[in-house]
Parts: structure tokens; sequence; C-alpha cells
């Protein structure tokens, strides 16, 4: 039995701990910006466009460079060490980057030598994914003449392929049919189930709505509410009404 004069333990370290983060253009685009996200749990970023998702989520991943600020990825400082923040973070930008004289299992193979896989691990990892994400039947066709569906699941296979902690995703339902959307929605919350962590944007409130456990709105580059949807109705006072109504009713129309 512990000692009850213990005392209490440490609180779980955070998926993505953001403190202080900015970024400017000709504009400031991000501004102060605090954000946490716990680990486990899936997390929606919304915002007009303009608003900011998409630098932050680049800034997280190391793919641009912040003005000010400090990046956490479960506990590692991610602009002194982004190597070993990397290693744990997938990001799956809105536009599918793949090369299209490749086939899914070579795609795969590629990508696994990059983060220098054991070879044999990587076959069996990709074989898994494909037949998951229902490709196994096109392994070995280029992924130029996919639809762009396919080829969202095909990057989503890359971006998981060497078992990231922190899935970071953008708009990644645009342009997809309901079955190939639904089989998308499916994977993200079996790796959130799976114990991952992971961080959309989407304009779809009605995906945000039903998926995200908790949801955070960006406006002007800051953090303006956060919290599951119950809490973000009771703070927009519109208890009963959809995630679009207090959206709007959030954002003042925006």
């Amino acid at each position: 039995m512990s000692d009850m004069n213990d005392p209490d333990p440490s609180p779980p370290v955070a998926a993505l701990a953001v403190r202080g983060l900015a970024k400017r253009f000709d504009r400031p685009v991000i501004a102060d910006l605090d954000l946490t996200i716990r680990a486990g749990e899936l997390y929606a970023l919304l915002g007009a466009n303009g608003a900011g998702k998409t630098t932050t989520l680049r800034m997280v991943t190391g793919l641009a460079r912040p003005d000010a600020g400090r990046i956490r990825i479960f506990g590692i400082d991610a602009r002194r060490d982004p190597l070993a923040a990397k290693a744990i973070t997938a990001w799956l930008p809105d536009e599918p980057m793949l090369y299209d004289k490749l086939t899914p299992a070579e795609y795969l193979a590629f990508v696994a030598g990059l983060w220098r896989m054991d070879p044999g691990h990587a076959a069996a990892e990709a074989e898994r994914l494909l037949h998951w994400l229902e490709l196994w039947d096109q392994r070995d066709t280029r992924c130029e003449g996919f639809s762009r569906g396919m080829k969202q699941k095909v990057a989503l296979a890359g971006a998981l392929i060497h078992d990231p902690r922190l899935l970071i995703l953008d708009e990644p339902l645009t342009g997809l049919d309901a079955a190939m959307a639904r089989s998308v929605k499916d994977a993200l919350r079996a790796q959130v189930d799976a114990g991952k962590t992971v961080i959309v944007t989407t304009h779809i409130l009605d995906v945000a709505e039903r998926m995200a456990d908790r949801i955070g709105i960006l406006a002007d580059g800051r953090l303006m509410a956060e919290g599951t949807l119950a809490e973000l109705r009771h703070q927009a006072g519109t208890e009963g009404l959809t995630l679009e109504d207090t959206f709007i009713r959030l954002t003042g129309g925006h």
C-alpha cells in the first residue's frame, strides 16, 4: 500500500505542449499561442481560412520556423531536438504527397528506408497497413492512377509506417467521397483507441462534432475557445445546438 504522505504522482506528459508560439509573415499570423493536447485524444483544431491552423501545425512538425515560443512533443523540445521529435510524429498535409510512379508497396518501403527501419519489420508493418486500409489488392499498382481517396490512404499508411505516437492531419477528408471518408475516419479513431494521439484540422464541422474528444477554435492566430462540445456550447450559450451554431456564435459569425 502506498504511503498516504507520498506526494501526488506527476501529471501525465502532454502529447503536445505549445507555449508563446508566434509567427509573422507580412502580418502576425500566430500570436502568443498556448495549446495543450493530451495524450490519447483526438483533437480537432478549427478556424476560418487564415486563422493560423496550418501554420501552427507546420511549426509543430518542423516545416516552418517559429519567430518565438516553445514546442514540446511528449516532453521533447522540438526546437532543440527536432530529429527526436520527428521520430515520434507523423504529418499528413491536405494534398497527399506521393511519388506517382511508385506502387503502394514500393512507397512504403521507401518511407521505411528513410526512417531506417529494419527491412523485415518494415515489410511486415507495410503488409499490415495495406490490409488494414484495404489497399492490399492495389499494392503493386502505380499510384498515378489512384483517386484522391486512394492516394490519401496510401499517404496515411506512409505516415503510420514508423508507428508514431502523434499523428497530425491537415484537412484529411477534403475531396473524399462518403465511403472513403468513413474509411479514413475509422482509421483515425482506431489509432486513438490504440493509445495514439491524433490532431486534425477540418472545415467539416459535423465531422469534428462526431469524432473529436476536444475541440480548439483559432481566430486571428489565437486560441479563443477550447473544450468538449458540451463545454463549448456552455461557453457560447448554445446548449442543444450544433457545433456549427456554436462555432458561429464564438467567432462572431466568421
